[in-house]
């Protein structure tokens, strides 16, 4: 038996990052790139390496750029995490576990560093393989708390709710993550949207990897935990940022999105230190028409575009700056195809 499981990268659309602040957010899946599992059957359970987990290098510059690109650690502490937190709530949920043994390795093609969850990915495409081999179903709400589990109490993972639920669910989804509800049912609110929706979008990303993923210190956390009202009140405005995008989007004026994803960047810039590249970044979409923010924490941003020449101005002025765009791909691929 041969078991291959995926997991997609994702882009937070608006409210990012309320959503590790009980605010609320929206996330689209993107299929253009993906982590995928492959387990089978075999006498002992076996992890096997990655690429991105090797320790020979051929030179001290060598090491420091694999370090740039992809951390300290690989990915076999995902899937040894994730394994061991599947066990673990199994044995909590009184499941049975049969005694077979597997063999599981992990691939991915999400760019690193840039914020598009690619650590998750592995870890949800790791679920669902294990929950395939053990015949295991775990309701989409609490895989979503599962996968969060195994990078914040596992791994020790400073890590926000919304790329664990859009993984899990796919599609486009509006997230409440509202603190008296989770107390209450254990997860936040969490609703499908159509994709069609959607006006045309665009998500550029870093790909020479020297400054991705915001690299100021903002304790963020500290300042939110302590009450400072700049930082209380920029959680409360991404949230509400949300919920205006959601009913644009259920009334089917979906063009009119563009200047609330601009406004989540600006609040963004008001409270947070960003590196210049990233700002860069940011500016240079604007300078062409399109609107834009960050997917996640820096290195990548998303935003809206009027038509194809606009993309293609977009894409020329990125290319300079070592910037890729791409259309990002939402829907199954028959639906995609078929649109």
């Amino acid at each position: 038996m041969i078991i291959r499981t995926k997991a997609y990268a994702r882009a937070g659309l608006v409210g990012n990052p309320s959503d590790g602040y009980y605010g609320k957010t929206i996330s689209f899946i993107v299929k253009n790139f993906h982590a995928e599992v492959l387990l089978y059957e075999t006498p002992e359970l076996e992890i096997l390496p990655n690429q991105r987990d090797h320790s020979r290098f051929g030179g001290i510059h060598a090491l420091a750029q694999d370090v740039r690109q992809l951390g300290y650690y690989g990915g076999i502490r995902l899937l040894k995490a994730t394994i061991k937190r599947f066990h673990d709530y199994c044995v909590e949920n009184g499941i049975q576990l049969h005694e077979e043994n597997f063999t599981i390795r992990y691939k991915s093609n999400i760019p690193g560093q840039v914020g598009m969850a690619g650590s998750s990915a592995i870890i949800t495409a790791c679920m669902r393989a294990l929950m395939s081999f053990y015949q295991v179903n775990i309701p989409k709400p609490s895989l979503a708390g599962l996968v969060l589990s195994v990078e914040n109490n596992e791994l020790g993972i400073p890590a926000g709710l919304q790329d664990r639920v859009i993984q899990v669910y796919e599609g486009l989804v509006y997230m409440d993550f509202n603190k008296e509800l989770i107390a209450r049912q254990g997860h936040g609110l969490y609703e499908e949207l159509d994709p069609h929706r959607l006006p045309p979008v665009y998500v550029a990303y870093r790909t020479d990897l020297s400054e991705g993923t915001e690299v100021f210190h903002n304790d963020i956390r500290g300042r939110f935990n302590r009450g400072e009202p700049a930082v209380v009140e920029a959680m409360e405005f991404w949230a509400s940022l949300a919920g205006e995008v959601r009913e644009l989007l259920l009334k089917g004026e979906g063009s009119k999105i563009g200047p609330l994803l601009d406004a989540n960047f600006d609040k963004r810039r008001e409270v947070y230190n960003i590196s210049e590249g990233n700002i860069r970044m940011v500016e240079a979409a604007r300078s062409v028409g399109a609107s834009a923010k960050f997917t996640g924490s820096g290195g990548a941003i998303i935003g809206t575009y009027e038509d194809e020449k606009m993309l293609a101005a977009l894409t020329a002025k990125m290319e300079p700056m070592n910037v890729k765009i791409i259309k990002p791909i939402i829907l199954p691929e028959s639906e995609f195809a078929s649109c």
